[in-house]
């Protein structure tokens, strides 16, 4: 893996699966996950009636089905790997699409 963060080709593949869920799950133009990338990290925020919201933050471990996980606590304002006890967090399998479905789940509309 490089060190100069997610490759461009999986930045690509990332948005595609963030706007199918948007378009196949959350069916509405008011409320959408938006993927930002920063270095290996991708941070999935949504975006609930024009305001901006953190829900969670994969780390690229080099391949598309072993993301490492860590939810957005917003008693720290952080995100935070350790914390598992949260609705959701059966969805997580190392997927974007597991992120996003827990996301949802420990965030609901």
């Amino acid at each position: 893996m490089s060190t100069r963060g997610i490759p461009d080709t999986v930045r690509q593949e990332v948005v595609q699966i963030v706007e199918q869920f948007n378009r196949d799950v959350l069916r509405g133009a008011a409320v959408r996950y938006v993927p930002r990338f920063r270095g290996n990290y991708l941070y999935l925020d949504r975006t609930d009636y024009g305001r901006p919201s953190p829900i969670c933050r994969l780390r690229y471990t080099g391949a598309m089905d072993t993301w490492e996980f860590a939810i957005y606590t917003y008693s720290d304002e952080r995100c935070d790997e350790e914390e598992w006890f949260f609705p959701g967090s059966q969805h997580v399998d190392g997927t974007v699409m597991g992120a996003l479905k827990a996301g949802l789940e420990a965030y609901p509309l």
